[in-house]
């Protein structure tokens, strides 16, 4: 069990009014939240959530610890979840309610007076639908009823259907919707008749890149060499020529702001008729798109950039894994042209990569772990991409696309729904640097450098952290210290890219923002900026933005889910087997484990440690011993074995292993 180094004494002084801050409470997992307000982000210390909730409003109190400013819930204003989903147990003679979130930390009862469970015909395991009849506070336990039988347990597809259904996916396109969609035909002749401004690049050169399993191409990239450097063209799929603003189909995309990328499943933004047919720069054939051209000097600095109309015709549709192996000449190019196009475009990836870095632009390191599946939806090994010369090559030309176009916007001062990162707070920063020493990551003064945001500071922790144990961990550390980028309908710039301007311009398919960018652009290149369409989307901006904000997180956090439901399906049969991994979190609870390979994450609860007592400093994120002096660390190598696993909620829970691990599968 973990005990809470106790803190210093503290002097007896006249105790002054506490002054209450207002935010916003956002749960990481189970004993890791924070609370967002107008003064800051601010992490919620050990039992400072009291009865709050994921989402809801809150009032704070803030006390100092060890040099960071914690927050303790004082109050709960408003609440944001008022219906969840869970799985029905029997507690006799009560029901109860495990909510399948595992930011809810209350379990709630069933009176055993409460008709629903009889009157639905749920049994123990069930899926249900439960709406909140009173919410936990620190003298009476929680309260539910249930709404809905959502389906067994142990049915297949029951916990990723519940899942899409607590977050309120859409699933289906109205009926009007679909209609348009039906309309809707190409005829790139017609366009470049219509429009004098459309120019026809279909004889240019131009490629996409995409994963393999990708089915919509809205990007495609072309670049050549010239006397003072390389000129290089992004071509992104015309969405805005199809969807009018406030149309059917366009109502339905704002609604939901942008695709949803499940494990098993695409939820998206337009019709298949538009993402997979119409918009997308399929091979060979004629499309419509929103040109960028781009003139770099020899050093990758862009020196000219223009954007237009365009017809395009894509040469070749590539994976990333053809690219790479094109790169290092495992591969030969479909022709000559293309392979010097790769070649020139990993040139300009290079210089480009290294003047972003100059200027003080973070590149965190990330892993993308996803579990594959079989025809019948059933988990059969796990996938990690990594970034690589072919993926960064695409990023970078996108990169170069939305700089170009967010500066061309701000430069005309034109509103429009810009990406925002903003300077992350000291506070945050704060918290990383103790547990960035503990990994060894930390010399000299950097300290006071990353504390204060200096992004070079941060680049030399990188750098430093590439290759080692702790080196996903020093991303995840000082990624978590950020804040989150968002939309706002003017340019703000973007901390982590050091761009004075920035904006989604490359994927108006799954991203609504793109869409508002693209008719912004169009505006600004046809001289009407002052029509009734833009004057609408202007009225209706500030909120379009903070609409697509919140609906990419509940995108993202839905697509983090549901990989985590699969790859607890896929350690079921793995249950007694052990793994090597290591310590990626710690908690006074407990300490969680990525595993090696697959990057699976579970819970080593502390009982599972030792019957000893364990000081859990909050600060360093360490467990120590309090019997053998042990210390339990971020990046500490260790073995164990798989415990068990609970699907619906995506949890993989472990114990310690003896003996030598047993592999990765």
């Amino acid at each position: 069990m973990a005990r809470k180094r106790p803190a210093p004494p503290k002097k007896k002084h006249r105790k002054k009014p506490r002054q209450l801050l207002t935010g916003t409470m956002r749960v990481i997992r189970a004993g890791q939240a924070s609370v967002e307000t107008p003064e800051g982000i601010f992490r919620v210390g050990r039992n400072g959530m009291h009865e709050a909730m994921h989402g809801d409003t809150v009032e704070i109190s803030i006390s100092t610890f060890r040099g960071e400013k914690l927050a303790c819930v004082q109050h709960v204003v408003t609440r944001a979840t008022t219906s969840f989903l869970g799985r029905y147990e029997l507690a006799d003679p009560l029901g109860v309610i495990v909510p399948l979130d595992g930011r809810i930390s209350h379990d709630f009862f069933v009176p055993s007076d409460d008709p629903a469970p009889g009157r639905l015909g749920v049994a123990a395991g069930d899926i249900v639908v439960a709406r909140i009849v009173e919410y936990p506070t620190r003298k009476s336990a929680a309260v539910a009823t249930i709404e809905r039988r959502v389906g067994a347990g142990s049915e297949l597809d029951v916990p990723l259907e519940a899942l899409i259904a607590s977050y309120g996916l859409p699933t289906e396109f109205s009926p009007a919707a679909l209609a348009q969609a039906e309309t809707l035909s190409l005829d790139v002749e017609q366009a470049l008749a219509a429009e004098p401004d459309r120019e026809d690049l279909r004889d240019l050169l131009a490629v996409t890149v995409d994963p393999a399993d990708a089915r919509d191409y809205d990007d495609a990239v072309g670049a050549v060499r010239c006397a003072d450097g390389y000129e290089l063209w992004v071509h992104i799929a015309d969405v805005s020529a199809y969807v009018a603003w406030n149309d059917a189909i366009d109502n339905e995309a704002k609604q939901r702001a942008c695709s949803v990328y499940l494990v098993d499943r695409v939820l998206p933004m337009l019709p298949v008729q538009l993402s997979n047919e119409l918009c997308s720069l399929k091979p060979h054939e004629d499309r419509l798109a929103m040109s960028v051209h781009m003139r770099l000097d020899r050093s990758g600095r862009i020196v000219d950039a223009k954007a237009m109309s365009s017809a395009v015709r894509s040469s070749a549709r590539l994976s990333y894994d053809e690219v790479d192996a094109m790169l290092c000449g495992e591969r030969p190019a479909p022709t000559r042209e293309i392979g010097e196009a790769i070649s020139v475009l990993d040139e300009i990836r290079s210089l480009r990569e290294h003047l972003r870095v100059q200027r003080g632009s973070i590149d965190f390191e990330t892993v993308e772990a996803k579990v594959i599946l079989d025809e019948d939806g059933m988990p059969t090994g796990v996938s990690v991409r990594t970034r690589t010369p072919a993926t960064s090559l695409i990023e970078e030309a996108m990169l170069a696309a939305n700089e170009s176009v967010a500066g061309l916007l701000a430069a005309a001062d034109v509103p429009s729904a810009f990406r925002v990162h903003e300077f992350p707070s000291p506070d945050d920063l704060k918290t990383t640097i103790l547990p960035l020493r503990e990994l060894g990551l930390i010399q000299g003064e950097e300290a006071a450098g990353l504390a204060a945001g200096d992004p070079f500071a941060i680049q030399a922790v990188l750098e430093r952290a590439k290759g080692t144990p702790g080196g996903e961990l020093a991303s995840a550390l000082l990624l978590r210290a950020q804040k989150r980028a968002i939309y706002l309908p003017r340019n703000e710039g973007h901390y982590a890219l050091a761009a004075p301007a920035y904006c989604h311009f490359t994927a108006p398919i799954r991203r609504y923002p793109d869409l508002i960018v693209h008719r912004s652009l169009k505006a600004l290149l046809r001289g009407q900026l002052g029509s009734r369409e833009q004057a609408e989307i202007q009225k209706q901006l500030s909120q379009i933005c903070r609409s697509c904000s919140d609906q990419e997180r509940v995108a993202d956090a839905a697509a983090r889910d549901s990989q985590d439901i699969k790859m607890a399906e896929f350690y079921k049969p793995r249950i007694g087997a052990s793994f090597s991994g290591v310590v990626s979190g710690c908690t006074g609870y407990g300490l969680f484990v990525t595993l090696d390979g697959t990057h699976a994450e579970g819970l080593l609860p502390i009982r599972a440690l030792g019957d000893e007592w364990f000081d859990y400093d909050e600060a360093r994120l360490t467990l120590t011993s309090t019997a053998t002096g042990a210390v339990w660390r971020l990046g500490k190598r260790i073995a164990v074995k798989v415990e068990g696993v609970d699907i619906a909620r995506g949890r993989i829970d472990f114990a310690l292993a003896h003996g030598e691990p047993q592999g990765h599968n």
